[in-house]
């Protein structure tokens, strides 16, 4: 048995949670890298392990989405492990994803260890080092982190990084070969601290960091030039006290704007002790004419709106999630990832499932020792139920079976949550994925 304490995710300790929940739950995420690619965001993030004290940072995560609210969890994409030459067992820091010429490229820093670069044929992995050494290997190799690559109109590449200086150097075409020397930027934009994203929009070029310190908001700079000067032009997301670092991961998608960041929203929620344990957020955000970003004073209490709708008569992943309380996520090579850690009350919503005409049936693929309820609700999770399925214990935790049960005939777009109920206080089951049926 699993022993678990669930506490409210709005009160503890004094500590009020007035701001929009971070996107994932089922771990701690920082430092997100979003890529969109084939109408699909593909959010790489590093990770902040379940029992880190200080920065304890092994591998690195992916989370896709096409909704904007509803994210779905692939697993570790990377780790310290990719890289032959990396001597250190933590210091898996911030990475970013580029696609070129039908392969992604993922630039990441190991804390004091230098810049590597692994390849691709799939955004999904898996990544390998094409170079056996580092990419960057530079006289300043602890001021080397936070690694942004940007591709010009004119095809030039270009890699950015650094605390607290900021650095780049052109990329060759092959994006695992440098040209020239590396640049030190002789004038940094007003509260640089970290963390550099760089972008092109409408012509102008995007200098977005890490800002002041500490706590750190999100600032940025615009320039004429992928090579500055850059000049300072204010707070994307301002300081907080809620938080303490930050780093910024900015995208256009499906006509809209958005910023990511992150915040210890999620383990302020579950304990005054301040630990490196750090939570994704995101929120879009709106241009003016001039190109310059209106700020937000923190990460918005609703979040963004969605975008499109989880079509429930396909199989859904159960990782596929807009928010989640008390379940965690494990991946085999068997299954893939899957929910566990499911005990009584815990439950997980999911967003803007559209239900069209119709649906009259549900089934779970489900893997127990034990035995539980998944109840169906819609909009409000307190509501009563449309359906019940019973899932039986099926002989192993990694033994799937599927489970059906009739609901209630639902119409339209809703939100759907699955409250997990049980009368014992082990573990009731595992979920590995759900549909609707007519």
């Amino acid at each position: 048995m699993k022993f678990k304490i669930i506490i409210s995710v709005f009160t503890i300790a004094g500590f009020i949670c007035n701001a929009q929940k971070p996107i994932i739950q089922t771990k701690y995420t920082a430092d997100p890298a979003p890529m969109v690619y084939n109408d699909t965001v593909y959010l790489y993030t590093s990770h902040d392990e379940d029992d880190a004290k200080g920065f304890k940072m092994l591998n690195w995560l992916l989370y896709t989405s096409t909704d904007m609210v509803n994210w779905t969890e692939h697993g570790v994409v990377a780790s310290l492990k990719d890289f032959s030459w990396a001597r250190q067992d933590n210091g898996a820091w911030a990475i970013q994803t580029i696609e070129r010429n039908g392969k992604f490229y993922m630039y990441c820093p190991m804390h004091g260890g230098g810049i590597g670069v692994l390849v691709s044929d799939s955004p999904y992995g898996p990544f390998k080092d094409p170079l056996g050494k580092r990419l960057i290997d530079s006289d300043h190799i602890w001021n080397d982190i936070d690694p942004t690559p940007f591709i010009d109109d004119d095809g030039q590449a270009y890699l950015y990084w650094g605390n607290p200086d900021i650095y780049y150097v052109k990329l060759n075409e092959d994006m695992i070969s440098t040209s020239g020397d590396i640049i030190k930027e002789s004038t940094k934009p007003a509260n640089y601290q970290e963390g550099p994203w760089v972008y092109k929009r409408d012509g102008h070029y995007y200098l977005a960091y890490a800002s002041t310190c500490c706590p750190e908001g999100i600032g940025y700079a615009m320039s004429d030039s992928p090579t500055g000067p850059w000049e300072y032009k204010g707070m994307i997301v301002e300081a907080s006290d809620k938080t303490r670092g930050n780093h910024p991961g900015i995208i256009d998608y499906k006509g809209k704007s958005y910023c990511f960041g992150h915040s210890y929203d999620l383990i302020k929620s579950k304990t005054s002790t301040f630990y490196e344990r750090r939570s994704v957020d995101m929120d879009e955000i709106i241009y003016n004419e001039d190109g310059t970003i209106q700020t937000l004073p923190y990460w918005s209490n609703g979040g963004p709106e969605p975008v499109d709708t989880i079509n429930p008569f396909k199989r859904v992943e159960a990782e596929t999630m807009a928010w989640s309380e008390g379940v965690k996520s494990e991946k085999n090579t068997e299954t893939g990832v899957y929910v566990t850690d499911i005990n009584n009350k815990d439950f997980i919503e999911i967003q803007s499932v559209d239900f069209g005409k119709g649906a009259k049936k549900f089934e779970a693929i489900a893997a127990s020792m034990n035995s539980g309820t998944i109840e169906i609700h819609i909009d409000n999770k307190d509501d009563a139920p449309i359906g019940i399925c019973r899932i039986n214990s099926t002989g192993g935790w990694n033994t799937w079976k599927t489970f059906t049960t009739k609901i209630k005939k639902t119409k339209g777009v809703h939100d759907v949550f699955f409250v997990f109920k049980g009368t014992t206080e082990d573990e009731l089951l595992n979920l590995d994925a759900w549909k609707f049926n007519n």
